[in-house]
């Protein structure tokens, strides 16, 4: 499903959609977590979360199933040019290491 606003069904957008409008946008690359940090696909390099800048956050939340809920970032690193994605699930499904990576990038980063 898609997010929502104030509570009101509206037509919601999809994680593709949301992946295909940033890849418009200029948000190619695709970033995956790892211990290290976050590895750019396209680019070939590892970033530290702290490195990069959070454009947008788009949430997504199941409907009836807790399972479905996930989160996209669209993100860049002006040191190396680079704008792309990071799509994982959210909750007590998420994985150690994305869970970690999602610390690491939110606004009380320590």
């Amino acid at each position: 499903m898609g997010p929502t606003t104030s509570g009101v069904s509206e037509r919601m957008e999809t994680m593709a959609h949301a992946v295909d409008r940033l890849a418009q946008a200029g948000y190619t690359d695709d970033f995956r977590a790892e211990a290290g940090g976050l590895h750019a696909a396209i680019a070939g390099c590892v970033h530290p979360p702290e490195e990069l800048i959070i454009k947008e956050v788009v949430r997504f939340e199941g409907v009836s199933d807790p399972d479905e809920e996930a989160i996209l970032f669209a993100l860049e690193c002006r040191k190396h040019g680079i704008k792309g994605t990071y799509a994982t699930t959210y909750g007590s499904s998420m994985a150690a290491v994305d869970a970690e990576m999602v610390r690491r990038l939110g606004p009380d980063r320590k």
